[in-house]
């Protein structure tokens, strides 16, 4: 018997598919949105700040390739009409990027916590990715499509003074494996846990600018740098791809290896 041979590598793995990425138009998102289209498929961005979500279609040029929908996702009517507009403009949805948070982990003491802000980053960190899983679950199946879902390192470690972030990153891990064996098989679910990415060069034109990091920051990381957007975006490509057909259920670290040094004071 002779082995199969060798398979061309594609480098274009989401040609033809379509990918919704909240939370799109700045940040990791953006990345990840640059990522797909790079890739070879058509991407809907949602975020709830329309200067940045226009500013993003402007730099890209990328034509009918790209597209821009006001999304707030903690509101259920904002995320069915944000699936909708997809599957109008494209007939269809391929993929989908639970990538919209409040980025600040940092809610103050647990006891000067109020419950509305407690409730807001359940509302936007946890209760959106289900909205948005939930309204595009039809779509996603018919097309064996696959969810990624942006968590962080704070599901696994924290700092003082961030149980609600940590708390949502958390229920974001296992809302990933539960989805997967509901989902399974017709659709995939995975996520992606990042560590310090700087994303200071990845805003909106008003609020750019250089990351300032010193020789300390890089140095924390056993890597020896600091994450970009980049780094989250070629994982997020691969696990949205066929490539990654016999993956679910997982939530990759990404994160320079600081979650797995040993760190005595």
């Amino acid at each position: 018997m002779q082995p199969p041979p060798i398979a061309a590598f594609d480098a274009r793995p989401l040609a033809e598919r379509v990918v919704l990425v909240t939370g799109g138009a700045q940040g990791i998102g953006r990345a990840i949105a640059e990522a797909v289209l790079a890739a070879g498929g058509a991407v809907l961005i949602g975020d709830t700040d329309v200067e940045a979500g226009r500013v993003c279609l402007a730099e890209w040029s990328a034509g009918e390739r790209a597209a821009f929908r006001r999304l707030d996702v903690a509101r259920e009517a904002s995320v069915r009409a944000f699936t909708k507009a997809a599957l109008a403009r494209w007939s269809r949805i391929d993929g989908l990027v639970n990538n919209a948070g409040i980025a600040a982990p940092h809610a103050g003491p647990l006891t000067e916590l109020t419950l509305a802000d407690w409730n807001r980053y359940l509302s936007v960190n946890l209760t959106g990715a289900f909205l948005c899983a939930k309204h595009a679950l039809p779509a996603l199946a018919e097309a064996h499509g696959a969810i990624v879902q942006i968590a962080s390192t704070r599901a696994l470690q924290s700092e003082r003074d961030s149980e609600a972030y940590a708390a949502t990153k958390g229920g974001l891990v296992a809302l990933t494996h539960a989805l997967a064996i509901s989902a399974g098989p017709a659709v995939r679910v995975n996520g992606i846990l990042p560590g310090w990415i700087a994303t200071d060069a990845w805003r909106k034109p008003a609020t750019r600018r250089r990351p300032k990091l010193g020789r300390r920051d890089h140095a924390q990381h056993p890597v020896g740098r600091v994450g970009e957007p980049p780094d989250v975006a070629a994982l997020a490509v691969y696990l949205l791809s066929a490539q990654a057909g016999f993956i679910t259920g997982q939530n990759f670290v990404v994160d320079g290896g600081m979650t797995v040094k040993m760190q005595y004071v």
